[in-house]
């Protein structure tokens, strides 16, 4: 949630942060009003507190003067009896506020880049150059088929379309896969977690997934559990209404789950194939951090994510995103697209994502410095899609029959 001291005392910078992030100007209103709301609420009972103060010193002055003070007392009786009512109006100016502010995305920070959609996003690197091959490259489903690594058709018959069936060679790789990655990110510091993959309201609420993207989740039928989209959520919220210790921080972790999101929105050539899925299995990076660190912390988790590309020897980019394009609770953004040889362009693999004091708010994760509670920063990031990898590996290491050669680094896994 975004700073409501700092929308109170300076709202208008914050709407400008908002706008560039292209929040409807609608919202915007909403919250300008319910803020004005807030602070008459304040105000108006602040002044009566005062009122009420000054009344409440009068009977000393009457009782020294020899005056009655049955009038006055019924004045502060009555005075009392609206200084409940002033505050119940101001707890509820609070609550609307804070709805509303559930609902308004993270603000951008200072550098980066505006623009309107990933058209307008910054390339920041190219790593590793893309395979030339002397025929044409297969796209992924073509490969898998003609392998029997995936059975599309199945997991229609079993669930629903954007669901498949893993098998042989094909499932062997993505637990080899899931293995490497895990290790890979436990050698450069994060600490193996494993979590549950339904998780509640509230861990939905504190990393930013409700309430506005409910209708992309699947939940549990009359209970409150939904299925992750993401293990950023159960791993970030490990933590929630927690006060670390300074010393604990950064705390760096990596954890395997199977994700799962509608997606309802999305279309096109993604609907074929293991893009675009309801479900899949990723890696994540998440790391909590002093609010000093989280740059440095930020840097780290790119490298990692692009390092592991590279052990793979997969050609791929890093790309800033531009404030149109970046997700409701992130600050900054750092995409990783890899090179798909099949569709002959670079794909998103993995986003790294500082979400700053954001999900901190929300989730009231703080740590203890110097005897104050602060907000940490929070950190995730994809390192990496599973189902994404396979396709990059299929596409990029294709021979001219159909068959791929996977990587060395693979080998002992397999």
């Amino acid at each position: 949630m975004i700073d409501l001291k700092l929308l109170q005392n300076n709202f208008d910078a914050t709407a400008v942060a908002l706008q560039r992030k292209k929040v409807d100007s609608e919202l915007i209103t909403a919250l300008k009003n319910s803020n004005e709301a807030l602070k008459n609420a304040k105000l108006t009972y602040e002044s009566a507190q005062a009122a009420q103060n000054e009344r409440s010193l009068l009977f000393g002055q009457y009782k020294k003067e020899g005056k009655s003070t049955d009038e006055l007392k019924i004045e502060v009786d009555a005075a009392k009896a609206q200084l409940v009512e002033l505050l119940e109006i101001q707890r509820n100016s609070e609550e609307a506020l804070e709805s509303i502010a559930m609902r308004v995305p993270n603000l951008p920070d200072e550098s980066v880049p505006d623009g309107e959609d990933e058209n307008d996003n910054i390339e920041i690197k190219k790593v590793l150059t893309p395979p030339t091959f002397n025929f044409k490259p297969k796209e992924h489903w073509e490969l898998a088929e003609a392998n029997g690594w995936i059975d599309f058709e199945r997991g229609v018959k079993l669930a629903k379309s954007r669901f498949s069936v893993v098998s042989g060679m094909g499932a062997r790789l993505e637990r080899a896969l899931i293995n490497f990655m895990l290790d890979f990110n436990r050698e450069r510091g994060f600490n193996e977690v494993s979590v549950p993959m339904l998780v509640n309201r509230r861990a939905l609420e504190g990393t930013g997934q409700l309430p506005k993207f409910e209708d992309d989740l699947f939940k549990v039928d009359g209970e409150e559990l939904f299925l992750i989209p993401t293990a950023e959520v159960p791993l970030t919220n490990l933590y929630q209404d927690e006060i670390l210790s300074v010393s604990e921080l950064p705390i760096k972790m990596t954890g395997y789950t199977s994700c799962f999101r509608k997606e309802a929105g999305s279309g096109g050539r993604d609907v074929r194939g293991m893009i675009r899925q309801h479900q899949f299995h990723k890696v994540e990076l998440v790391a909590i951090t002093r609010a000093d660190q989280s740059d440095a912390v930020f840097e780290e988790m790119v490298a990692c994510a692009s390092d592991l590309l590279t052990a793979l020897g997969l050609p791929h980019r890093l790309v800033t995103l531009c404030t149109g394009d970046l997700g409701f609770g992130a600050a900054k953004t750092v995409d990783l697209e890899v090179w798909l040889p099949g569709q002959n362009t670079y794909r998103e693999i993995s986003s790294v994502s500082s979400t700053r004091d954001f999900q901190a708010r929300r989730a009231k994760i703080r740590y203890k410095e110097e005897g104050k509670n602060k907000f940490v920063h929070t950190l995730n990031g994809s390192s990496l899609a599973v189902g994404r990898t396979m396709v990059a590996l299929m596409e990029n290491f294709q021979n001219e029959d159909g068959t791929i050669t996977l990587p060395d680094v693979l080998k002992k896994y397999l």
